[in-house]
């Protein structure tokens, strides 16, 4: 059952975060990665994002104890009136290490598809059907690559959080704080090993290398 929500967005720490939360027993976690791995939950979600169906979100996260990272994060709202007691946790991080992060990462998966469009059915050609019709056409209206613009939508989406989501159910959270705030939070012990900080820059720049070519 679903019982933590990650809202922010990719390149704020999701992937330690996801980490983190399995490692303290609130696992385990659906992440973008369980998405483009697999096929069904790929289809699942081309079907959410770009036909607009209505899903049953107690079965699109059945067997995960926690979300992070897109699509879940933009999807809040509707996951929250279906699942109220879904604990809300929004990852934060600088505005313009954010974009330099994502436009280095994330981005050069679309730059890459625009130069080399990847065959219509193709796995890698179903992943941007979905990711541009809810973040790069969506969120950010087709001007990601106009900076103060992505910036801007960045942090509107987590202001419209931070609004929108009762204090007391809502931890706004910087994954370089480790994991006081977190293990506070959910009333959890800390862990005696160190807070986990994966995916960087370079290792994101492989996974989206690798995502391109299956």
């Amino acid at each position: 059952m679903l019982k933590l929500m990650n809202v922010g967005l990719g390149r704020t720490g999701t992937t330690s975060l996801k980490r983190a939360l399995e490692t303290i027993g609130w696992g385990p976690s659906f992440h973008m990665f369980d998405v483009i791995s697999d096929d069904d939950r790929l289809r699942s979600w081309e079907q959410i994002v770009v036909d607009g169906q209505e899903p049953d979100w107690e079965k699109v996260f059945e067997g995960y104890t926690s979300v992070v990272d897109g699509p879940g994060s933009l999807y809040y709202r509707q996951i929250l009136q279906a699942l109220p007691e879904t604990k809300v946790v929004l990852t934060i991080r600088d505005g313009e290490e954010w974009y330099r992060s994502t436009y280095d990462t994330l981005y050069q998966f679309v730059l890459r598809a625009r130069q080399s469009p990847p065959p219509p059915d193709s796995t890698p050609a179903r992943i941007l059907r979905v990711t541009d019709s809810l973040v790069w056409s969506g969120l950010f209206g087709g001007r990601f690559e106009e900076r103060d613009h992505a910036i801007a939508a960045f942090r509107e989406h987590n202001q419209g959080v931070v609004n929108s989501i009762d204090p007391d159910n809502l931890l706004v959270y910087d994954v370089k704080q480790g994991w006081e705030p977190l293990c506070s939070f959910l009333g959890v012990p800390r862990p005696s090993e160190p807070f986990p900080h994966l995916n960087d820059t370079e290792s994101m720049k492989r996974n989206v290398e690798k995502a391109g070519r299956s």
